[in-house]
């Protein structure tokens, strides 16, 4: 196995356990994925991370079959390979649509699940859903977990952004790295912990989109121009 796919491999372990460390997730209920040539890596299902390693992770193409070589997934003691996880789909649906980023994060964070069971968005009722790379975070409808219509509906809620939530579900974020993808969904989870406070005195007053504009401008201008369009700045946190 090459030295940058083992790297990726060792990073993609530490960020899936930082990931339930920081709250957002529980058990192996969330899913990891980076981008590789010919396909992607992704966690294996029902693998608890503080137990997976760096060979446990399951190459596989864009389209759910195995990568062989040096890609070949590391055996289950007493049976075959591991499975990936249960959502390969959505992670390669959204990188196939998207050949730009480089890693998706799905989770179930608490307060973001809980506006998405009632198929809420994230308005902007504070400036920092820019993060997502727009004006909003918008929520995909409804669909049966691991499914076509499942990836089908998250590509199309993620158009322009960097996050979305999942209607009775949780959240996926995307990024150029692992560690980007893995801040974003933690600012998500901010963001729907702050609505869902600011909702108990009635719904918030929004910014208008001349204010968000400035926003974007702003986080474009303290990355110094180096951000791409629609894509989330390395933004200082809320506050």
């Amino acid at each position: 196995m090459g030295t940058p796919e083992q790297g990726l491999r060792e990073q993609l372990v530490a960020v899936a356990r930082r990931m339930n460390a920081s709250g957002i997730n529980q058990g192996t209920s969330g899913n990891l994925s980076a981008r590789i040539p010919g396909g992607l890596l992704i966690t294996p299902s029902s693998l608890p991370y503080d137990l997976m390693q760096p060979a446990d992770l399951v190459a596989i193409d864009l389209e759910g079959r195995p990568l062989g070589g040096a890609h070949a997934a590391e055996a289950v003691p007493g049976g075959g390979p591991r499975r990936p996880s249960s959502e390969w789909r959505l992670h390669a649906d959204i990188l196939a649509s998207r050949p730009e980023l480089q890693a998706v994060l799905h989770c179930h964070s608490i307060h973001a699940t809980a506006l998405a069971c009632h198929g809420r968005a994230i308005p902007p009722f504070h400036y920092m859903t820019a993060v997502a790379g727009g004006d909003d975070i918008r929520c995909a409808p409804y669909a049966t977990f691991g499914t076509a219509e499942l990836s089908a509906l998250a590509v199309q809620a993620l158009e322009g952004r960097l996050a979305c939530l999942l209607a009775q579900h949780g959240q996926v974020t995307v990024g150029s790295s692992l560690d980007q993808a893995l801040r974003i969904a933690i600012e998500v989870e901010t963001l729907a912990r702050m609505y869902l406070q600011a909702l108990q005195l009635g719904e918030p007053p929004l910014l208008s989109a001349e204010q968000m504009a400035a926003v974007h401008h702003q986080f474009r201008t303290l990355l110094y121009g180096a951000a791409p369009e629609a894509a989330a700045p390395e933004a200082p946190a809320a506050g």
